[in-house]
């Protein structure tokens, strides 16, 4: 059963702390997460009662050196265009990141990793389709939180660049 509240237990993951320092208007939606589950944003989707397109999981990227990482931001119902992500990105490919290496970087680990609050901020780039919508949801910095906030909010948090990242 899905649970909103502003503050709580949860309130010092470094995403909500970001929130908050931002002053940026958000909504905090705690849910059971399953153990063994795998399908973390197909989850929340189905556990917050919230459509997949408006549901968006962060993709931690190799920007194609082993080395430098970026974040991708695309909806839970929808596959990463790679192409378009080095696009967005400014690189000339990627592939998704080493789960124990993302969760290093970020700070975060896999299938809680929020595109606010990273350790270090990596260079991001949403999906246009987060634009659009009255609201998004994403990962509030463990798994079994989400975090409502306006796409544009999303964008400015994290200085992304906004294209078509989500495959057909």
């Amino acid at each position: 059963m899905a649970k909103a509240s502003k503050k709580g237990k949860d309130a010092g993951t470094p995403a909500l702390v970001a929130l908050a320092a931002a002053g940026v208007q958000h909504t905090v939606h705690a849910y059971e997460h399953a153990d063994g589950e795998q399908d973390f944003g197909g989850e929340a989707a189905r556990e917050l009662g919230v459509d997949p397109a408006r549901v968006f999981k962060t993709l931690v990227l190799d920007l194609g050196n082993g080395r430098d990482l970026g974040v991708a931001v695309v909806p839970v119902a929808g596959k990463l265009d790679l192409k378009a992500a080095a696009t967005a990105l400014g690189v000339k490919k990627v592939a998704l990141a080493d789960r124990q290496l993302a969760a290093q970087r970020t700070g975060y680990v896999p299938g809680g990793i929020s595109p606010l609050g990273q350790r270090k901020a990596l260079p991001t780039a949403v999906d246009e389709s987060a634009l659009a919508l009255p609201s998004v949801f994403v990962s509030g910095g463990r798994r079994g939180l989400d975090v409502e906030l306006a796409g544009a909010d999303l964008v400015a948090l994290t200085r992304a660049a906004v294209a078509p990242l989500a495959a057909p």
